[in-house]
């Protein structure tokens, strides 16, 4: 159906009925009650949402048969496993005594799933700011992962050792990881944005033996030669056996300089008689991908996820949630440094075909995106509501300018997505697609709430809440609350939770991440709400709360205020304490304005009476600051707690995990905040 400006309360987008018939969720929801696992009270996906936390080992175990999982073990083929869930009455971590174990006794690999289709079809299509530059067929990936793992095999890499990738958005990174992991080693990644320290800070924690790199990268027009920056890592991994290049800015790159360095294509063409990938079966929680914390705070705390786990929950995620099948493109704005590289690449298992992009998503022009868009057929299209606020700044219209009618889906992550961007997207992008905003994290590698391929979309709000996931709202007192916000809490496990944090012997790290503030249930950091539709508005992040005269404000609510007028391109707002011994508090707001605009005493007065009118007198800053730049992470989030750290005179631990820590230097010792 088409969408439209939603009166508020109404629907803005709601699916036909034929859309909702076919949808695989729907499918597995019949099938369910075909079988008489549940009856006709489970009508939807929220009905199904509740049954699904109510009976997890059920529940999970269908996944495990919709998926399709091949796997070793000594029940049933159908059913190989001991126990589907142990110690599920308990959230704590995985390996501490009493902890939730999932589907015990059970063998499987992660790659042999993603490597199943083998045909002709196009499995990975990469594009970057100079258009489309390679396409992989599933039969051609199957070969270059078998090669690749005979050399890691060659270098001494077995089940449990660490490979990692300092690379662009690049098919070869996906061999590599399929590579790794089919042998049963633990990959981990970040980009080459990072710098040598930030690459350290991650990679020096987890002892790798073989690096993979490129020899530099192109974002915004410009050259990043990396090869300075790879041979400063090299001297300081002396763990490492094998490195090797990507030859990507050049043909022939000048590895010499780096010690015992080959370039991949070598590598592929010494192996290249190896044409069938094995894949060696471990057990359910076997580590699969290492995945880091931002390290905004200090060193990045490594998140080690599962093999069967992270397996489970995206196949879900991917067919359930956002309704992808084989014939489906799916693009996702990432790179290899935030989960949605891992999230997009698990798409290789439901046999849809993956559009890697590398560069700036602006550059060389703002349409860059919606042209491969059009080109590749994208059908499912992810982004972040950054990229989609600056489109709408920019007046942008991809509607008129591209085909996009293969495109049914917009997913968007990374912060919350403001109501005034759904109004965006259904008028300039396309009228009849589904809008979702996603939301979960690294913590996690998956969703904690997200699509509903069934229900209508609400402007401002997450469709639902996950499949399987017994996300609430807990108030101060720690009881479910509704329709008024509070901390975003999930009260049971779930097989993505991660298996340990590396170096974290007692689990001392883990448990104070996430069970010290409610006993026994996970708090996730996100400051939420659950609506009157059952579905799900993130108002911030919980540590960057606001806290005026004693009432908690997500820093978001702000955001999609401020952000709506003209002259604003971007904003950032703190708590500063003020007073002798900082016993007072008040609200300051930074904003970034368009170029050729001004901090006037009326741009000032309007952007007061738009917070205090459509959010509340409580958000109203006291203060406003124009900045010529807001600091944010390597991955495109602003950065509250940093900027509070400056503006209190603090020393920030971990400058070199943003990818512009120089803007820092634009809120210290403001006349401004002096009192």
């Amino acid at each position: 159906m088409t969408g439209h400006k939603a009166v508020e309360g109404t629907p803005i987008w709601t699916p036909s009925a034929e859309a909702v018939q076919r949808a695989r969720v729907t499918q597995f929801r019949l099938d369910l009650r075909a079988r008489g696992i549940i009856d006709a009270s489970v009508h939807d996906a929220h009905a199904l949402q509740r049954w699904s936390v109510q009976h997890p080992a059920s529940f999970w175990a269908e996944i495990w048969r919709a998926a399709d999982i091949m796997a070793d073990g000594p029940g049933s083929p159908d059913a190989p496993w001991s126990a589907v869930l142990i110690g599920g009455e308990r959230m704590a971590p995985p390996d501490s005594q009493g902890g939730p174990r999932w589907f015990t006794d059970t063998r499987l690999n992660f790659a042999e799933h993603l490597l199943r289709r083998r045909d002709g079809g196009t499995a990975i299509v990469s594009w970057n700011e100079q258009g489309a530059q390679q396409r992989v067929s599933f039969a051609d990936l199957a070969e270059q992962v078998a090669a690749t793992a005979a050399a890691l095999a060659a270098a001494g890499v077995g089940a449990g050792d660490r490979v990692v990738g300092y690379l662009p958005n690049l098919p070869q990174a996906v061999i590599a990881m399929l590579a790794a992991t089919s042998l049963g080693a633990v990959w981990s990644s970040c980009s080459p944005d990072f710098g040598p320290k930030g690459a350290l800070d991650r990679f020096g924690q987890i002892a790798p033996k073989v690096l993979i790199v490129a020899d530099g990268y192109w974002y915004a027009g410009k050259v990043i030669d990396c090869l300075p920056r790879v041979r400063e890592i090299v001297a300081s991994l002396p763990s490492l056996a094998a490195v090797w290049v990507v030859p990507y800015v050049s043909g022939t790159p000048a590895i010499a300089s780096v010690p015992g360095a080959v370039t991949f294509t070598d590598m592929l063409a010494r192996y290249s008689s190896e044409r069938e990938p094995t894949f060696t079966r471990l057990p359910f929680d076997h580590p699969l991908y290492i995945m880091y914390s931002s390290g905004t705070t200090g060193l990045p705390k490594c998140m080690v996820h599962s093999a069967g786990g992270t397996l489970l929950q995206h196949w879900k995620e991917l067919a359930l949630h956002t309704d992808l099948g084989p014939e489906d493109v799916i693009f996702y704005f990432t790179t290899c440094g935030w989960m949605m590289w891992n999230w997009l690449v698990s798409a290789l298992a439901i046999g849809s075909t993956i559009v890697l992009y590398d560069g700036a998503p602006l550059s060389p022009s703002a349409d860059i995106l919606w042209q491969m868009a059009a080109a590749e057929r994208v059908s499912v299209f992810g982004t972040s509501a950054k990229y989609l606020a600056v489109l709408e700044k920019a007046g942008a219209q991809p509607r008129a300018q591209f085909d996009l009618s293969s495109l049914r889906a917009i997913l968007s992550t990374g912060s919350p997505l403001a109501a005034h961007s759904y109004d965006f997207v259904y008028a300039q992008v396309k009228s009849d697609l589904r809008l979702a905003s996603i939301s979960g994290g690294t913590d996690i590698v998956s969703c904690f709430a997200l699509g509903d391929p069934t229900g209508p979309v609400y402007r401002g709000e997450l469709q639902m809440r996950g499949l399987g996931m017994a996300v609430e709202v807990f108030g101060d007192e720690g009881t479910p609350v509704r329709e008024t916000p509070g901390e975003l809490v999930c009260t049971r496990p779930f097989p993505s939770m991660p298996v340990a944090f590396w170096n974290d012997p007692d689990g001392a790290l883990y448990r104070a991440a996430y069970f010290e503030h409610f006993s026994g249930v996970w708090r996730h950091g996100d400051w939420a709400e659950i609506t009157a539709h059952d579905g799900v508005i993130i108002h911030g992040r919980s540590d960057a709360t606001l806290n005026p005269g004693g009432v908690r404000i997500g820093t978001a609510e702000i955001y999609r205020q401020v952000e709506q007028i003209p002259s604003i391109l971007e904003s950032l707002v703190i708590e500063q304490r003020v007073g002798v011994d900082g016993d007072h508090s008040r609200v300051v707001l930074f904003v970034r304005l368009r170029e050729g605009e001004h901090l006037t005493d009326d741009l000032q007065r309007a952007i007061r009476l738009r917070i205090r009118e459509h959010a509340s007198p409580h958000h109203v800053p006291k203060v406003i600051v124009a900045v010529a730049d807001i600091p944010r992470t390597i991955s495109g989030k602003i950065t509250e707690l940093a900027v509070r750290d400056v503006v209190h005179g603090r020393p920030v631990k971990n400058a070199d995990a943003l990818a512009n820590p120089a803007a820092l230097s634009l809120f210290a010792d403001l006349p401004e905040l002096r009192f």
